[in-house]
């Protein structure tokens, strides 16, 4: 090895985490570290450097977000696999790389020392890796694309163990012989309200709980119950743009026309939502950030919004969209936090949480009696979508705390990956990038629509997907051009590689 992995400089101005994550991800990239081989445990490398253990368990899982580590509870961390391994550097002393029989070399204050390497216990991680190689520069498309269509959260943070335990635990239940409740598990409803309570500032009965198999789910119950209620086909708000596929299955569920309503900067334009005329059965909103501009609805206008609400008897279909993830500013309460009369009804999803696989969310009934018989009256003919064995384990991974400790971990590795979207593709001039202050996916702004398609097809060609945002408004033709990508499943080598090739294309776009 020519000199020392990890070498920490007590005069150098930089935080004592940023030298050993550049010191560990210079001896990955370098080959002195390589597929496979393990680090010491992060207590064994704090005691040796003689930094904080915090330190050193941040370095770790800076890295297993960038898809340089693979960690897993219970077994060593190791180096993970690279698309394209960097070939072994060449050592001028006769040392080899570290290996399950080599240790980690380290330097403090210019001392050598080394230490073994043993187990370490943080959450799971087991990224798919890919170099940033030629391919950011405008080089061909790799074996497999790199998908940055918005709408996919990473899996790399999910805790195994916690996962694989949630299912035992469900499976470990008698079989019963009857369909799950209408409106859910009770146990799992309760879970849900508790959740509710410390991630949203939600305070609400598990009565008003009704368990979902995700948004769209919940978005065609409440059109369904609103049928009921009004006594016909209903009229319903959408935002321009907005959320194609709740727009969809709001006209195939039954209301007579979506209205589109224009958005602004925060999100929706209550003054043009107040003219339409006649006013609409109901809005549906995503107040947290706007799908797809990123928008925050600022307090004002969400007592606003459900003033409105209030005077025309509409109800309020608030899509909860990317509420976990705030990176600028605090979260603003949800619109059912500030509902006094009954108008506002939540939609909670666990897709972008955990896994869109698992295909489990929520509605949070407002104290609106009609409303809620017509959704016992929808569910009582159709029941619940969401299998038992399903709202079991979710009820186990609520009731552990494995949920929360993962968004925690989950919120830093996308805060990290936000920051690579921000170096890569700001200040590009002619096409602004905005929809970054929460969520995971950014806006990309271009002059034209067939500017937009140029890129989304250049992209394709070189081996990246992202999505066009005209697909996203509702009125055909109309709305700002761009595109929409979403920055939090690929492991950051791979993203990084991804996010050049965007820069390079947008560039040629422009004619640059």
């Amino acid at each position: 090895m020519d000199g020392p992995l990890l070498t920490i400089d007590r005069a150098d101005d930089r935080p004592l985490g940023v030298q050993l994550v550049e010191g560990l991800r210079r001896g990955i990239l370098s080959g002195l570290l390589q597929t496979g081989d393990p680090l010491p445990s992060t207590r064994a490398l704090a005691v040796e450097l003689g930094v904080a253990r915090s330190s050193v368990v941040a370095a770790y899982d800076q890295l297993a977000g960038e898809g340089y580590l693979e960690v897993r509870q219970g077994a060593p961390t190791r180096v993970a696999r690279l698309a394209a391994p960097p070939a072994p550097a060449a050592s001028t002393s006769g040392a080899s790389p570290a290996t399950a029989e080599g240790p980690v070399r380290t330097v403090v204050a210019g001392v050598a020392s080394s230490t073994p390497a043993t187990t370490v216990q943080t959450g799971r991680g087991a990224p798919e890796a890919g170099a940033a190689d030629a391919g950011a520069a405008g080089g061909g498309a790799d074996a497999a694309a790199v998908d940055l269509r918005p709408g996919r959260p990473s899996t790399a943070r999910l805790d195994e163990r916690a996962w694989r335990a949630a299912w035992r635990a469900a499976a470990r239940d008698a079989v019963p012989d009857d369909t799950p409740p209408d409106f859910g598990s009770p146990r799992l409803r309760a879970e849900i309200a508790e959740h509710l309570r410390h991630a949203r500032g939600v305070t609400c009965p598990p009565d008003d709980i009704v368990v979902t198999a995700g948004t769209s789910d919940a978005v065609a119950l409440l059109a369904s119950a609103l049928r009921i209620v009004v006594g016909g086909r209903p009229r319903v708000a959408v935002e321009h743009p907005g959320y194609p596929s709740a727009r969809r299955v709001l006209e195939r569920r039954g209301a007579l026309e979506t209205v589109p309503v224009p958005v602004d900067r925060d999100g929706i334009e209550v003054a043009a939502l107040r003219a339409i005329r006649p006013a609409p059965h109901a809005v549906l909103v995503t107040p947290s950030h706007q799908y797809p501009l990123g928008g925050r609805l600022p307090v004002a206008t969400r007592l606003a919004l459900l003033e409105w609400a209030e005077a025309s008897g509409a109800l309020v279909f608030e899509d909860d969209y990317d509420s976990e993830f705030r990176h600028v500013g605090p979260p603003l309460p949800a619109l059912a936090s500030l509902d006094g009369a009954g108008h506002a009804v939540l939609i909670g999803s666990f897709s972008k949480v955990l896994t869109p696989w698992l295909r489990l969310g929520y509605l949070v009934l407002p104290p609106n009696p009609a409303l809620r018989a017509a959704v016992a009256a929808v569910r009582d003919d159709e029941t619940c979508p969401v299998p038992g064995i399903a709202q079991a384990a979710m009820t186990e991974l609520l009731a552990t705390g494995a949920v929360r400790r993962h968004i925690a971990a989950a919120r830093r590795d996308y805060a990290h990956r936000r920051t690579l979207v921000v170096d890569a593709l700001d200040g590009i001039d002619g096409a602004p990038l905005s929809g970054l202050d929460g969520g995971l996916h950014a806006v990309v702004g271009l002059p034209s629509h067939a500017a937009a398609a140029r890129v989304v097809a250049r992209l394709a060609g070189v081996g990246v997907l992202v999505a066009p945002l005209s697909e996203y408004s509702a009125i055909p033709g109309e709305g700002p051009s761009g595109i929409v990508l979403g920055y939090a499943s690929p492991p950051d080598s791979r993203l990084a590689g991804a996010l050049g090739r965007v820069r390079q294309a947008v560039d040629e776009a422009l004619g640059r």
